[in-house]
């Protein structure tokens, strides 16, 4: 009996990676045949409409244009800019957002009195805040940041603090039995059982500094993606705006696929409740 049902067994798992891989394959082509037809519709379209080079230029002038900034060195120092400018922002708002969440959530009855503050502040988009803002600081560095700070802080708490509460209090009551203290039980309990909470605020929150970034740089700031959009749209430069959009895109893609998910998946995987 176990021999004859051993092949049966492996013959059925065998066809899946051949699946995945067709799977896949199948995947990849269709998005490339979505890609090149938007682009050839792209085309098609910038040489019908009138004046193209102000309302949808071709995609070879637009690739024109990426490389004639990159000669210059003019893209570059624009998105080292905007990159730096969320490093900052960001790794502010993870070093005061983590350690925030954890407190909070240590207390029950303080984590249900801030529970509707930190909902508030999170609804409030951080470029609703750029006009005040601008009156402190005016158009500089210091309010591009804060602007990113803010929009990254509350979601990052906000996991956080879901994640603290997330603990079953079994193992807390354990510790204490054990005759932890109050730092070892958030070292070996509290801190690692949040850490898929705090992986996912991680990956929002950035996400949300992202948008930040690019938002407070067109009204605040001085050079960046942003800073080139805007000041391209106020000459008709469209070439530079699709450039600029399309970059935007290209470059959040990038660092959530291969930085902020992988992180968040493996985080998950190792301390999260996952069946494997």
């Amino acid at each position: 009996m176990t021999i004859a049902s051993a092949p049966a067994s492996s013959s059925r798992r065998g066809p899946r990676p051949l699946r995945l891989h067709r799977f896949l394959h199948r995947g990849g082509m269709e998005l490339a045949c979505v890609l090149l037809g938007g682009l050839a519709l792209w085309a098609l379209l910038s040489q019908v409409i009138p004046r193209p080079d102000r309302y949808l230029p071709s995609p070879g002038t637009v690739v024109y244009s990426s490389f004639d900034m990159l000669w210059k060195g003019l893209l570059p120092d624009f998105i080292w800019n905007t990159i730096w400018r969320l490093l900052i922002g960001s790794g502010l708002g993870l070093l005061l957002g983590i350690p925030f969440g954890i407190l909070l959530g240590l207390n029950r009855t303080v984590s249900e009195m801030f529970y509707p503050i930190l909902n508030f502040f999170q609804s409030i988009a951080g470029i609703a805040l750029l006009p005040i803002v601008m009156i402190w600081w005016g158009s500089s560095e210091q309010t591009v940041i804060f602007v990113i700070l803010y929009t990254c802080l509350f979601p990052i708490a906000f996991n956080v603090l879901i994640g603290v509460r997330s603990i079953p209090r079994i193992y807390v009551n354990a510790m204490r039995t054990l005759g932890a203290s109050r730092l070892r039980i958030v070292r070996d309990v509290i801190l690692p059982g949040a850490l898929p909470s705090i992986a996912t605020g991680v990956r929002l929150g950035i996400g949300f500094g992202w948008r930040a970034v690019i938002a407070g740089e067109m009204l605040a700031g001085q050079r960046g993606l942003g800073w080139m959009i805007f000041t391209a749209q106020q000459v008709d430069l469209t070439a530079q705006v699709i450039l600029g959009m399309a970059l935007i895109g290209i470059l959040w893609v990038t660092l959530d696929r291969y930085l902020l998910r992988p992180l968040e998946a493996d985080t998950i995987q190792r301390w999260g409740l996952v069946q494997r």
